[in-house]
């Protein structure tokens, strides 16, 4: 009897160190939120490319391990899911679009896991846009950084696999989930979701949906959101529109303005600039090859 009540006292102890253990730990991830939230504004301020891309690199291994100790943490997911997106667009993807593909779809991944938080769209991403567009009505203004984020992801995984029928058939689903964005919050990350259709507009043929002028108003509207002072769009401006509309010398001046612009025009977005700033040299120097 005795050795009966001190196994059973033994296994209380035990079991109650596991929770407050699990606990203490979930506790101190959650904590760490806080820190990680400004470790990611640093390196948004950082002009540095090499040292921003080593210090990306580590951060999104420790958020995937943090992530394994509290899988349903959404800052941390959300953050993740920006990160890989965000690592791919600035590091990856110039030179290694096959690796880059890779990062999109994790990023992608950890924004989906908090989308999929909502039963109705877990239900609906896999069936029908109509089902879908129902579902993503559910979604309000807290739900536009995962949405953004996941979309962002999506999208460019997408841009790189146009020759990928899934891909393709992926797209409506995508452009959906930024409308809802668009409804939402239109100024959400310097209005990126008027980036997002300023590009499809712009690069679609108009068999296909595609429409120029729509295109140069939803660059236009990105543009005065930024205040013309977040350089990304001015990349993706000259890419997709100067060079449809076959306009050098537009081409060469937005990418010009772009580079010449100074660095702490945003000083909370030197990064996302400066690789701008890269691209749009990159650009200038292949001017050949688009007239």
């Amino acid at each position: 009897m005795k050795f009966e009540l001190m196994r059973k006292s033994l296994f209380l102890i035990i079991t109650f160190f596991f929770i407050t253990n699990c606990s203490v730990q979930k506790l101190a991830l959650r904590s760490m939120s806080g820190i990680l939230d400004n470790g990611m504004a640093a390196l948004y301020e950082e002009s540095d490319l090499v040292l921003a891309e080593q210090a990306i690199a580590s951060d999104l291994k420790l958020l995937d391990g943090l992530i394994k100790s509290d899988p349903n943490n959404e800052k941390l997911l959300l953050l993740a899911c920006q990160g890989y997106g965000s690592y791919a667009l600035g590091f990856v993807e110039d030179n290694d679009p096959a690796r880059a593909q890779m990062l999109y779809l994790r990023g992608r991944d950890y924004g989906l896991r908090i989308l999929n938080k909502n039963a109705t769209f877990h239900r609906t991403i896999s069936g029908s846009t109509e089902q879908l567009e129902i579902a993503l009505n559910k979604f309000d203004k807290k739900n536009v950084p995962a949405l953004f984020w996941t979309a962002n992801n999506w999208a460019n995984w997408i841009n790189l696999n146009f020759d990928n029928p899934q891909a393709l058939a992926d797209l409506p689903k995508v452009q959906l989930i930024m409308e809802r964005v668009l409804k939402l919050e239109e100024a959400y990350f310097y209005g990126g979701s008027h980036l997002f259709f300023a590009i499809i507009y712009a690069t679609r043929p108009p068999l296909l949906g595609g429409n120029i002028e729509k295109a140069k108003q939803h660059f236009d509207q990105c543009f005065k959101i930024c205040q013309e002072k977040f350089l990304l769009p001015y990349v993706y401006y000259a890419r997709f529109y100067a060079t449809r509309v076959m306009d050098e010398e537009l081409f060469r001046n937005t990418l010009t303005k772009a580079i010449n612009t100074n660095d702490n025009v945003i000083p909370e977005q030197r990064l996302p600039n400066a690789i701008a700033k890269q691209k749009a040299k990159r650009l200038l120097e292949q001017i050949e090859d688009f007239f």
